[in-house]
């Protein structure tokens, strides 16, 4: 009998009797109807531990490492991975990508043959109304290609990102959302004379934004936005969900703060994990020959313990996430829109104490949210923690050498935010969504927002004859206190209190632009 290695970090295990598990969850009494329904998989690859510890190590020190050496030093040996294609193909799968790096391979195959192959079995599974087919058992492969594979993704597609938004509300005649005149000046870049222009922004969500809304969102702000600026790329080349927000408050945020930037857009087709792992590659793939590519937005995540054990789905990201920063791409990810007590959807503060992932990961600048007022002539009135930012201490990972300074508790674990910005949807931000001027908050907005503010921030350093950004945390930190950030000492997301210098609401605070392109000349 041939040895197999099992992938426990794969799956979140299942009870084999139906009924309603503690996640909510209910598993179906029958098994799945159709077994032919074809899954989407991912099998990810790890690179060796002396490699990915090196690299760990330059990213935390705020190193940049050239796309050729990524490419050559740190990735897993092609023998295996050829080795691993071919037992898939011999197994009836269908090979429907490699990574450009090497550590992933993305295949499709019936759920019959998925439980043959990976000895699987796949139960119908119920979550929030919506029956998914999943693994009940953690799958397996042969010890003899095995190796450098370290997960199986997308074998339970209940487990998905949640986008970090609040509902859209039509504009009260008595209320003014913000426009992006308003965070300039409150966030001190107006007057600058920075635009973005020669960077360019990638925004990772399932869909796409109308043109009629950016180019009206465009001119009702009174910004130089063109559609001549905007990429879209559909990733897996699918029919993409209708517009709902995200995709509309992502890219008019980001591109109205930097309107010369050029803005890609990746279309993941969905928040499925496999889907969002193939939009960070294909992202990856671009950014190592577009050295203009340094901010990408994220405005998704999950409740890290929702994620699985020790989660193979984290591990999987993580590297990638580390390769962007390597690079010198600095990843922007909300922190949440429930507090500190995150539940499965992401938006209700009933579940455990916890952070979401990605903005957890020690590879992305995690962005919490704050609530912000102005005075009449548009300057800071008053401005302190907003109640549902998410923030916290990861579970996954240790913390960070440079998540250190005055304010940073004590303890072993990485914590979030990194920083913060206006997420309150009570002031709200205006968007234009299917023609009609709205306003919406969360960290959706913050995170779009700073990644606009990075752009600014490598233009006006490649104007100073500086290389963009390497990885911005290493960076940042030491800047606590001083007057590149101004420091948020009030309000609450649940758990936590804003408090002098960081704190698990707002991070190390909010910025003062011109101050920190000041700090990083």
């Amino acid at each position: 009998m041939e040895k197999r290695k099992v992938f426990q970090d794969s799956i979140t295990p299942l009870p084999e009797e139906p009924g309603l598990t503690a996640h909510g969850l209910m598993i179906n009494a029958a098994p799945p109807k159709d077994e032919n329904q074809v899954l989407p998989v991912l099998f990810s690859l790890s690179i060796p531990d002396s490699a990915l510890e090196e690299l760990e190590q330059k990213v935390a020190a705020g190193e940049t490492v050239p796309a050729a050496d990524l490419k050559t030093k740190y990735m897993p040996q092609a023998a295996s991975i050829d080795e691993l294609v071919q037992w898939l193909k011999t197994e009836g799968f269908t090979i429907t990508g490699i990574s450009p790096n090497g550590t992933g391979v993305y295949a499709t195959a019936p759920l019959s043959l998925i439980e043959k192959s990976l000895q699987v079995k796949m139960v119908s599974v119920t979550k929030e109304g919506v029956t998914y087919s999943a693994a009940q058992n953690a799958p397996s492969l042969p010890e003899t290609i095995a190796g450098p594979v370290h997960a199986i993704i997308g074998l339970q597609p209940f487990r998905h990102a949640n986008k970090h938004r609040k509902v859209p509300t039509q504009v009260a005649a008595s209320t003014v959302p913000y426009t992006i005149g308003n965070i300039m000046k409150a966030y001190n870049a107006d007057g600058l004379q920075l635009t973005g222009k020669g960077q360019t922004i990638a925004i990772l969500i399932d869909t796409f934004p109308q043109d009629t809304d950016l180019t009206l969102f465009w001119a009702q702000n009174h910004v130089g936005g063109s559609l001549q600026h905007i990429s879209k790329i559909n990733v897996n080349g699918v029919t993409l969900p209708p517009v709902e927000g995200e995709e509309t408050l992502d890219t008019e945020w980001a591109s109205g703060i930097a309107p010369d930037a050029d803005i890609r857009i990746y279309a993941s087709g969905s928040l499925s994990f496999v889907d969002l792992d193939k939009a960070l590659d294909n992202i990856l793939s671009d950014a190592a020959g577009m050295p203009s590519l340094r901010q990408l937005s994220i405005s998704l995540g999950l409740g890290e313990t929702f994620m699985g054990g020790v989660s193979g789905e984290v591990t999987t990201q993580h590297l990638k996430y580390l390769r962007l920063a390597a690079l010198g791409v600095n990843v922007f990810v909300s922190s949440g829109d429930a507090g500190s007590n995150p539940d499965a959807s992401g938006h209700s503060p009933t579940g455990a104490l916890q952070v979401e992932y990605s903005a957890s990961d020690p590879s992305v600048i995690g962005v919490g949210g704050t609530s912000l007022f102005l005075q009449p002539d548009g300057t800071v009135q008053e401005e302190t923690g907003w109640s549902a930012g998410g923030g916290g201490v990861s579970r996954f990972f240790k913390k960070p050498s440079w998540q250190k300074g005055h304010g940073v508790p004590t303890g072993a674990h990485r914590m979030v935010p990194d920083v913060s910005l206006t997420a309150d949807p009570n002031e709200g931000a205006l968007i234009i969504l299917n023609g009609k001027p709205l306003k919406i908050g969360g960290t959706s907005w913050s995170a779009p927002a700073w990644a606009g503010f990075c752009a600014l921030l490598n233009e006006a350093r490649i104007k100073n004859g500086k290389p963009a950004l390497p990885f911005l945390n290493p960076l940042i930190y030491p800047l606590i206190g001083t007057p590149a950030f101004r420091d948020i000492t009030s309000g609450s997301n649940g758990a936590y209190r804003a408090s002098k210098g960081y704190d698990r609401v707002t991070g190390i605070g909010v910025p003062h632009i011109a101050n920190l392109i000041a700090a990083l000349k």
